[in-house]
């Protein structure tokens, strides 16, 4: 408990300048939006306007009211049921399909949450619980690490370029929808480089060297002791644009993780031109238009990668074990997971035999082909899963009308991308429920799956 107040006394006053951050900007969004004539949602009593300038100078406010109080050292915090909620569902099971569900409901809902009041109270409530977790030192330790502070702010610039990028596609889609152009069509008449483009990247260059010295000045440089081959760091993880590459060795073995699944996003990327055979959409946002093309990248980057790196970097812990955002990281926590092969639950769960053994001394093809049998099941799965499911999708209607465009090798390229990307998914479903190590698992000769 004395470490937790010294903790609290160390942020009060950055914590404090914090929330006048937040102050200030819901001002200057209340001053943008009196300049530009403000909206009555309704009237109190029945006389008092309630205008949306009106909402966020009050919200304003109740920062401006937070900051001195958080400077004195009465600092509020997230409350311990909160907390706990949040830790329980950080397990990657709850992490996954609470993303999954999350950006589901994010596209059906798309023209509610692109509008900018909805956007912008979503992004106060997450600056505000930013705010409260930070008097966790837990949290603190991990989003404050200076590794992690520029991921975090990634994360923001991420969201805020989704929403946007959502809110042209909505608009755009509305106007399509009703016989007009695109947005993008109204304004496409022809700019220089000089000077309007490197003008303007010579502002960006001076704003971005100004940040870079305040960021340099204001925050220490991550160094850790030099490199030693007897004391390695506990966790040790990769720079953070390969967490998820690092996360992915969680459930495959490094061959496929770090070798095929990259580059069958390489492979996936050059074959779009070749793939794509919608021609609208092209040089303006939309979502109608490109339905197919947009969830399967929403899916792909998102949940496949930005999800899997957050997890890496703020959830993974000492052993590579999980931990919540306001738990401690304690070297000495044990998982007891006892992770079986595809192989083992058939021969010796299934069939209640022991697994398949070639006799002492027999010769290399005898034993090849003793593999082969006992992990026959595995393989006659893999290869099914890539052989016949793709034939077998044709008889959904959106891809039978996919078959008939791209012709059978184009349309059985893209179908076997679209299967290898659903690999993963499926293998980390299966190491949850199953706890299942590897649907093949031939050690012998270092092919796992």
């Amino acid at each position: 408990m004395h470490h937790d107040e010294q903790y609290i006394q160390s942020i009060a006053t950055g914590l404090g300048c914090y929330y006048l951050l937040l102050c200030a900007m819901n001002w200057v969004a209340a001053l943008w939006l009196w300049r530009k004539g403000p909206l009555t949602y309704f009237r109190l009593l029945g006389a008092i306007p309630v205008t949306n300038v009106l909402v966020w100078l009050l919200v304003g406010m109740v920062f401006f009211t937070l900051a001195p109080f958080t400077m004195i050292g009465w600092v509020p915090r997230m409350p311990q049921v909160v907390m706990a909620t949040v830790n329980y569902f950080s397990a990657p099971t709850f992490l996954m399909s609470g993303a999954l569900i999350t950006l589901t409901l994010l596209f059906l809902f798309r023209r509610i949450v692109t509008q900018p009041v909805v956007a912008w109270s979503a992004f106060n409530l997450a600056v505000l619980g930013m705010g409260l977790s930070m008097t966790n030192p837990d949290f603190g330790a991990i989003v404050g690490k200076p590794d992690n502070v520029p991921i975090v702010g990634l994360v923001f610039l991420l969201s805020f370029f989704t929403w946007l990028a959502t809110y042209k596609a909505v608009r755009n889609d509305d106007r399509i929808r009703q016989g007009l152009p695109p947005l993008e069509k109204l304004d496409d008449e022809k700019v220089l480089v000089w000077p309007d483009l490197v003008y303007t990247e010579l502002i960006c260059m001076v704003a971005i060297t100004a940040l870079l010295l305040v960021w340099g000045i204001a925050l220490q440089a991550p160094l850790e002791d030099p490199a030693s081959s007897v004391k390695t760091p506990n966790p040790s993880k990769a720079p953070w644009y390969f967490l998820g590459l690092q996360e992915m060795l969680v459930y495959y073995d490094p061959w496929y993780a770090g070798v095929v699944l990259p580059s069958v996003v390489l492979v996936g990327l050059m074959s779009i031109p070749f793939l794509d055979f919608n021609k609208q959409g092209n040089g303006y946002f939309t979502i109608e238009q490109r339905k197919f093309s947009y969830l399967t990248f929403q899916v792909g980057f998102l949940l496949l990668w930005v999800v899997l790196i957050v997890l890496g970097t703020f959830l993974r812990g000492p052993n590579w074990n999980i931990f919540g955002p306001f738990e401690h990281w304690d070297p000495h926590k044990v998982l007891a997971q006892n992770n079986v092969d595809l192989s083992q639950f058939f021969w010796i769960g299934f069939l209640k035999s022991s697994m398949p053994k070639a006799p002492e001394g027999s010769g290399d093809l005898l034993q090849f082909g003793y593999i082969l049998l006992r992990e026959s099941l595995g393989i006659i799965l893999v290869l099914a899963y890539f052989i016949f499911l793709p034939p077998a999708m044709v008889f959904i209607p959106f891809f039978k009308r996919m078959f008939v465009k791209l012709g059978f090798i184009r349309y059985m390229v893209m179908a076997n991308l679209l299967l290898l990307m659903a690999t993963l998914p499926i293998k980390m479903v299966l190491r949850w429920t199953l706890t299942l190590k590897y649907i093949i698992s031939i050690p012998e000769y270092f092919l796992n799956f």
